[in-house]
């Protein structure tokens, strides 16, 4: 039986959520088709480009992403108390950035005289958006419908693009946090499309990579522990902080690279995918077993089902 969306994302409960949505009959709509022969790559460039405007849109931050040939995987963290606190014209502001509005709020926009009654419609109109604003349904059916609009223009077509809805994982604790990012960005790795991070395209973990080295490029040798330290970041992604540092991933971004580094040399050669083979500081600080750690990463899909950790 269907559980209703509202009892699977609860954010009392936690702020981060691992997203999926699959491609209709999960046909390969967004890669290299083998039906037609067709290459549609560039329509993970689309799934990229709309996932970074949402959230800059959304007070919804992007913890990690990996959009594949027919299916695409988000680690999203909600900021409740971001669009609490937004001013009434930041409410607005944002939602003209998707939806052309309302003859009411035009009005108020361009100095009209409102009554009452029409001053009560502007209030409750604005909260309706700033509730939307950080709810992940309204995020995904903006990415969604988007894509597959596009997608349909393109084919010359109507009809589904998606597979039903979307599906959510609730991540409970920094374990499962930290399992599922991992995940997604390993994988292109476990599908054996890639061979090593660097070349996982639409990926996060890539452009953190490609951040993280244009840091140490810029550095003099004699600040790079400074440089490593104080590692350039994606704009466009949740960044890394550590504990000490507010409104961060709790872990440190070199800690993180070279545990989903050494996660990928770990998997199994006989898998489906695997990175050519020295226990990471995270691990450590978790006290996880590296055998644990393997099984979650491998198999963290089946593992686990609405709720994780």
């Amino acid at each position: 039986m269907t559980r209703a969306r509202k009892a699977l994302i609860d954010l009392s409960s936690t702020s981060y959520y691992h997203l999926i949505a699959r491609c209709v009959r999960r046909a390969f709509l967004c890669g290299d088709d083998k039906y037609t022969g067709k290459n549609f790559d560039h329509r993970r460039t689309w799934l990229v480009e709309r996932v970074k405007l949402l959230s800059r849109v959304f007070a919804i931050d992007i913890a990690a992403y990996a959009i594949m040939s027919n299916h695409y995987h988000l680690v999203v963290k909600v900021n409740r108390q971001q669009a609490l606190s937004w001013s009434n014209n930041e409410v607005i502001s944002r939602w003209y950035r998707l939806y052309k509005g309302s003859p009411i709020i035009d009005k108020l926009l361009n100095d009209d005289a409102l009554s009452e009654a029409e001053l009560l419609l502007v209030s409750e109109l604005v909260e309706k958006w700033r509730a939307r604003l950080y709810d992940i349904s309204w995020f995904m059916k903006n990415l969604n419908e988007f894509i597959a609009k596009e997608a349909n223009k393109e084919d010359n077509c109507t009809g589904k693009y998606w597979e039903g809805r979307y599906k959510s994982q609730a991540l409970l604790d920094e374990t499962a946090l930290l399992s599922c990012m991992a995940y997604v960005d390993l994988n292109p790795i476990r599908a054996n499309k890639a061979n090593n991070l660097e070349d996982s395209d639409f990926t996060s973990i890539q452009e953190r990579i490609q951040h993280f080295k244009n840091t140490k490029s810029n550095a003099k040798k004699s600040n790079l522990n400074e440089a490593k330290s104080q590692a350039k970041q994606p704009k466009s992604l949740k960044p890394f902080g550590a504990r000490e540092h507010a409104n961060t991933i709790p872990f440190s971004l070199i800690d993180y690279l070279e545990l989903v580094d050494w996660t990928g040399r770990h998997i199994h050669s006989n898998k489906r995918g695997y990175i050519p083979k020295s226990m990471p500081n995270i691990l450590v600080s978790l006290k996880i077993e590296e055998v644990t750690w393997l099984d979650r990463i491998q198999n963290f899909g089946r593992h686990y089902g609405n709720f994780a950790g």
